[in-house]
């Protein structure tokens, strides 16, 4: 796909954010922290941080399926593990792409990045708008205002998606890589709806918070737990209303624990305390990120000392020769990104062979080594995407243990029953924590 062609598309905000390079700073001992033009063996592209605001609950209703001239040979099954279809059917010959900034790359950051090149000439589908936001906010604006084929949202945006109807379920088995990838991916709540699949598993990772100081906390300014970041300062946290769920998991580490059984299934009580203990050290001494590259420049400065950030970022500084530590045992949120085709798909066939692409070791090995996030499909654990593996575990297919998978917090406890807190209680919460 050429580059100077797709510019001409309906592009969202600056074409990647760079990559991320760490370096010794001669004499110093400090990192540097600059932004290079290419990728190279200890890069990688940092894209925008999670989601910030509360995502619009109002989008436009659809029917559950495609029914554009050209759909599928086969309907998309409401069946998690549907019979075997024939075939995807003939190419309508253009694809709309709606997806996180860094997720997906055509060459335009640098020419030796490019997974839509390949998916364009294998398929005949022409990628004619790749629109890239920051925020789940901001993609849930332009879903309901814009005409996509297929669409890469958040865990809390793909719940207002799939209980709106504006994504469609997927058949399965047009996905050739499907079954390769591990089941607690592909069974993941925020990717199912009333038993039937929705999204097909791209990239996941892992929050973790990480230090400088020593893990056990004998030492002077040597931190006990992750619990430490709302107790010491100065820290950053994800500005994100699900990063409330990491406060909650930290409850019981403070003395306080509310039998939280699962952070992003909070009843009104647990909520209170979990956003009452990210206000009691609220200041000057904390800063709330939204990109990575900001809590990565804010760690390697000294301006913080704990900081919410992926493994891959504690990876950077390891080979940067700054290592950090991370409460690597103790438990975790994570989230996993996935891909789901539009319920008004203008070219549902281009969208299932976007699906079968993205799921594919290929295609997952490129976006894992530019993301630092791990790949859904363990077969993309070689070459440039073996070292974010390594970080993640990633190459046996395991779920990493007491990792808690983001959801839509929804009032029915997700079905379980009980009375939990909606979404827009988070938000809420969140919007007056960061005024």
């Amino acid at each position: 796909m050429g580059r100077d062609r797709l510019r001409r598309t309906r592009l969202a905000g600056v074409a990647g954010t760079g990559v991320l390079v760490l370096a010794a700073c001669a004499g110093t001992g400090s990192p540097a922290v600059r932004l290079a033009a290419g990728p190279a063996p200890a890069t990688v592209d940092v894209p925008a941080g999670l989601p910030v605001g509360a995502v619009s609950t109002a989008t436009a209703t659809a029917a559950s399926t495609a029914t554009a001239t050209g759909s599928p040979a086969t309907r998309p099954s409401s069946s998690p593990s549907s019979s075997p279809s024939a075939s995807i059917g003939a190419s309508e010959g253009t694809l709309r792409v709606l997806a996180l900034q860094g997720r997906v790359e055509y060459g335009g950051t640098s020419t030796k990045v490019d997974w839509v090149t390949p998916y364009e000439e294998r398929t005949g589908c022409r990628v004619v708008a790749l629109d890239r936001v920051r925020t789940g906010e901001e993609m849930a604006a332009r879903f309901e205002g814009g005409s996509y084929d297929v669409v890469s949202p958040p865990p809390e945006l793909a719940g207002t998606l799939m209980a709106a109807g504006g994504v469609a379920p997927v058949d399965t088995s047009l996905i050739k890589a499907y079954d390769d990838i591990p089941g607690w991916l592909r069974e993941l709540p925020a990717l199912r709806w009333k038993d039937a699949v929705y999204g097909v598993p791209y990239l996941w990772g892992v929050n973790r918070v990480v230090h400088g100081g020593s893990r056990d906390g004998a030492r002077d300014g040597g931190y006990g737990g992750p619990g430490d970041l709302y107790t010491a300062g100065p820290v950053a946290i994800r500005n994100d209303p699900l990063s409330i769920a990491d406060a909650a998991l930290a409850l019981a580490g403070t003395g306080r624990d509310l039998g939280v059984s699962d952070p992003f299934r909070l009843t009104p009580a647990q909520l209170d305390a979990a956003a009452g203990l990210l206000a009691e050290r609220d200041g000057p001494d904390r800063v709330y990120w939204n990109d990575p590259v900001e809590v990565v420049r804010a760690m390697a400065s000294g301006s913080v000392r704990l900081a919410q950030a992926w493994p891959y970022h504690a990876d950077l500084f390891e080979r940067a020769g700054r290592p950090l530590e991370t409460f690597g045992t103790a438990p975790a949120t994570g989230w996993a990104d996935s891909w789901m085709i539009s319920a008004t798909a203008a070219s549902p066939n281009c969208a299932y062979r976007w699906l079968d692409w993205v799921a594919s070791a290929e295609a997952q090995r490129w976006a894992a080594a530019w993301t630092g996030l791990a790949p859904a499909n363990p077969g993309a654990c070689t070459g440039r995407a073996r070292r974010v593996c390594e970080v993640y575990g990633a190459r046996d297919g395991k779920r990493p243990e007491g990792v808690f998978f983001a959801v839509r917090p929804s009032r029915d406890c997700g079905g379980a029953g009980g009375e939990c807190t909606d979404y827009a209680d988070w938000a809420s919460r969140w919007k007056a924590l960061v005024k």
